[in-house]
């Protein structure tokens, strides 16, 4: 690596930093996700330089491990499990701050998703490692396989996370009957900085439909539902083009707008991952889903219009729903569980929601 680009890695590093010792909301996706507030408050002060960064966050990783330790002396799965997971989550911040594929970070990934498996030997469902190959490449996945499932989930992550960030909602998910499936797709955790596989627009739209035709060959049986949070979702309402997709579950989905103006720490972060396209999201006027779709949109997002939120719910096909929230902002973050449980019971039924 050329030493202008180390520099601009930098900058964007140090960004990142600011933003995140500054601004309250950089935390909220975290938080939801399984960090510890008590933690985050004693940690967020010294977060000044990425060594910092990465050795802090690593250190109560250990920490973390340690107490899931003794939590299984005392034969207490269900802490052990989520105190490993915890871990994990914490290994997987310390490397997300990393812009490029390295070594640093390839080893924290690598902790990370060792953790994660360490927790699946605790888990009262069973959790398989998978991965699937698309275009030579090899694409990362979890999946879970609760005993005589209801039907099958196909999380579509946000484009600036992994699947194991994500691991709520296989947890919440799975306790309900229901397989979760959830991959690294382009530019994402294993399947990047493993296999260096970058996002574009042709690769998303082909993962996307290779993941939804292996859910299908894999449980031919049991119905297909897709959940996405933004750019998420507007991957998730994409595959519902599918024949194999009954039901579509798209919180915040993301739209391109000119008016829209992101952090430039975040625009310079996508642009390390993505493979030279300006635009990778796929365009919801021509690509419209053919099955019901749950919409969820909170009216503080501003990222998201109300005017694009309601113009896309007029385009949808029939069985759509609505579900808004007044305090929520892009991803309805905070709202999380209750959108997910109240999705399984739009799945259950035809009542709505």
């Amino acid at each position: 690596m050329g030493q202008a680009n180390t520099h601009e890695v930098n900058q964007t590093i140090n960004k990142t930093l600011m933003v995140a010792r500054l601004i309250d909301g950089f935390w909220d996706r975290w938080i939801v996700h399984g960090v510890c507030k008590e933690d985050l408050m004693r940690i967020r002060p010294h977060l000044s330089s990425k060594e910092q960064w990465i050795n802090i966050w690593s250190e109560y990783a250990n920490r973390k491990v340690e107490k899931a330790l003794a939590a299984n002396q005392e034969n207490n799965s269900f802490e052990t499990e989520l105190l490993l997971r915890t871990a994990g989550l914490y290994y997987q911040l310390a490397q997300w701050l990393l812009v490029e594929r390295s070594d640093e970070k390839l080893l924290l990934l690598d902790k990370s998703v060792n953790t994660f498996m360490v927790a699946d030997q605790y888990s009262t469902i069973p959790v398989n490692n998978e991965v699937i190959h698309i275009d030579s490449y090899k694409y990362y996945g979890r999946v879970r396989i609760p005993a005589d499932p209801k039907g099958v989930l196909v999380f579509i992550n946000p484009m600036d996370s992994a699947k194991e960030e994500l691991f709520t909602y296989e947890m919440d998910i799975a306790s309900r009957g229901y397989v979760t499936i959830s991959f690294d797709g382009p530019g994402q955790g294993q399947t990047y900085a493993l296999e260096g596989v970058k996002a574009t627009k042709a690769r998303w739209e082909h993962f996307v439909e290779q993941l939804i035709s292996y859910a299908h060959i894999k449980f031919p049986h049991l119905k297909i539902y897709l959940f996405g949070t933004s750019s998420g979702a507007s991957w998730a309402l994409y595959g519902g083009r599918s024949p194999f997709v009954t039901k579509v579950v798209a919180v915040s989905p993301a739209m391109p707008s000119k008016d829209l103006t992101l952090p430039d720490y975040f625009v310079e972060r996508m642009a390390s991952v993505i493979d030279s396209e300006a635009d990778i999201l796929p365009d919801l006027d021509e690509m419209q889903p053919e099955c019901p779709v749950l919409l969820v949109h909170g009216k503080q997002d501003v990222m998201v219009s109300e005017e694009a939120i309601y113009r896309l719910y007029e385009q949808l096909p029939d069985g759509k729903k609505l579900l808004e929230y007044e305090d929520e902002g892009h991803c309805c973050n905070y709202k999380l569980p209750v959108i997910r449980q109240r999705s399984v019971d739009w799945f259950q039924s035809e009542d709505g929601v």
